[in-house]
């Protein structure tokens, strides 16, 4: 299939889109500042030591490469205006200076309420956030750099959640990952929908999207429709389903705490910014993929109760089947 440059692969959506494109039988590389845990957590890629925010580890990783995967961000939300951006930068140089496509698994953090309630590729970016302004500028850079002989794809997507990553609102806000699931918490209002986006649905979407891309616009973008919470319910009432039937105790469902957060937020950088993005539990927002649909013939799906089991029982929260 080629060789292909992940950065991020030791995490959650760089991970997973590591993983099935070695399945897949891509030659896949991946950037990490230490190679002998990422080797130890799977020796199946080509680790190779460097850092994303350094342009000639990039350059240097990136070498051979036809795609590169820009799966990295700042843990926890933090240091983004500083450290988004350069990381961009970097992948950007190298996909220039070796006529490579870009991937980048994207968020609805660009868009403001001119766009809402449903979010087309091409609907206006007039965010108010300040996440959201970086995200608007990195997208505008990719967009140059498109024009510059790199190609681009870009793929956004609802609230990450699946097996082997707990830095999101599933693992930390509605669960905790690594203790049985005595209640959810559940962070939007009551009646207004909310999109999830399940990770290993993701990554087979970017892998027969990556496959398609000579076919594709130099600067592409498709939105997943992902699986669609009409009204705040259906993922705590999967979660119970799925707690009930592997413990036979049902969890209660409680509202997030979120006058807590208020409070601990002057104190602790993480909460502070996810406070910041309270917004989009808020307002009804769904990604329109009939774009993606009209490329791919469907978007890959799993069904919700078996993407939530298998995500539970990875993040520690069932007990083991005997």
């Amino acid at each position: 299939m080629g060789k292909v440059l992940v950065l991020g692969a030791t995490g959650g959506i760089g991970g997973e889109v590591a993983r099935q494109m070695s399945a897949s039988g891509w030659e896949v590389c991946a950037l990490t500042r230490d190679v002998d845990k990422a080797r130890r957590e799977n020796s199946t890629l080509s680790w190779l030591k460097g850092d994303a925010l350094n342009r000639q580890d990039v350059l240097s990783a990136a070498r051979g490469c036809a795609v590169i995967v820009h799966a990295v961000n700042p843990p926890g939300y933090r240091n983004w205006a500083e450290l988004v951006l350069p990381m961009i930068d970097n992948s950007i140089a190298a996909a220039i200076a070796k006529g490579a496509t870009i991937v980048l698994p994207g968020t609805v953090y660009n868009f403001g309420p001119d766009a809402f309630p449903v979010l087309h590729e091409d609907s206006p970016q007039h965010p108010q956030t300040r996440k959201g302004a970086i995200r608007v500028q990195l997208e505008q850079r990719l967009e140059q750099a498109s024009r510059q002989g790199a190609r681009v794809l870009v793929v956004r997507a609802g609230d990450f959640f699946g097996a082997r990553v707990a830095n999101n609102w599933f693992a930390q806000g509605l669960v905790k990952a690594g203790k049985p699931v005595s209640a959810v918490s559940y962070p939007g209002v009551p009646g207004v929908a909310h999109q999830w986006a399940y990770l290993p649905d993701v990554a087979r979407t970017l892998l027969e999207l990556i496959e398609r891309r000579a076919s594709l616009d130099a600067f592409a973008r498709f939105h997943m429709a992902g699986h669609v919470d009409t009204d705040g319910r259906q993922m705590t009432q999967a979660i119970q389903r799925v707690v009930l039937r592997r413990t036979g105790h049902q969890p209660r469902v409680g509202r997030f705490p979120w006058w807590l957060m208020k409070l601990m937020a002057p104190f602790v950088v993480t909460i502070r910014e996810m406070q910041e993005m309270r917004y989009l539990w808020q307002t009804p927002l769904l990604l329109d993929n009939r774009r993606l649909v009209a490329t791919l013939g469907r978007e890959p799906h799993t069904p919700l109760e078996q993407a939530v089991e298998a995500t539970l029982a990875d993040l520690g929260c069932l007990p083991t089947p005997v």
